[in-house]
């Protein structure tokens, strides 16, 4: 299991610098898109990703929160998102999206809110490189855990164990080391933010977190 570091706090303290210390402990980097409209809070835009990836040897596995997201994915793809996930919510074809997506040879994923059930998005299964559970409600960090993740992770893996899909399924919205205890045997990344953001020690809980 892979740890995907959120810098949504490094962003809104305007202190991005802070992913230094990450490089070469971490594979991937989570990038919150919020446009103020899907959700209440609004973010950076496809600019700040085009030039961390330009600097960063990380997985860029960019989350867009937006409405309409057909509108703006090629942006995202072209500042250099290697993975670029989308909420079904806001898609008014997903398979369309998730094709895009992939004829600029960028892997694709959906996300879902925690009251979205996965019979939402069942028939985009086989054509997803991610699938993202949000176990907080979208749009702000530091929630706590919403427990009706636990099933909708465990329901993916049986899926993709019995379907032989290839999704990965991450986790994103309240992990901690007690939280990731609960999901750790159904998840392939989770994504956290504040509990290793807001920590003096930010590298050392990083490990607690590696280490389940």
């Amino acid at each position: 299991m892979e740890v995907s570091l959120s810098i949504l706090k490094y962003y809104n303290d305007n202190n991005i610098e802070q992913i230094n210390k990450f490089v070469g402990h971490i594979k991937y980097l989570h990038l919150d898109v919020m446009d103020g409209k899907f959700v209440n809070n609004k973010t950076f835009d496809e600019k700040l990703i085009k030039k961390l990836s330009f600097k960063y040897p990380f997985v860029f596995d960019t989350h867009l929160m937006i409405e309409k997201p057909e509108e703006k994915v090629i942006d995202y793809i072209k500042a250099g998102s290697d993975y670029v996930t989308f909420h079904v919510e806001a898609s008014k074809d997903p398979k369309a999206l998730i094709d895009l997506i992939h004829s600029y040879n960028v892997k694709a994923g959906i996300s879902i809110k925690p009251n979205t059930d996965i019979e939402s998005i069942k028939a985009y299964l086989s054509n997803l490189d991610m699938v993202l559970i949000m176990s907080v409600e979208p749009g702000a960090g530091g929630q706590t855990f919403l427990t009706n993740a636990i099933d909708k992770v465990k329901i993916l893996k049986e899926l993709k164990n019995k379907n032989n899909y290839n999704y990965l399924i991450n986790i994103d919205g309240g992990i901690n080391v007690e939280t990731l205890k609960l999901v750790k045997n159904y998840v392939d990344i989770a994504v956290c933010g504040s509990y290793i953001t807001t920590s003096i020690d930010p590298l050392n809980n990083l490990k607690l977190l590696k280490n389940i």
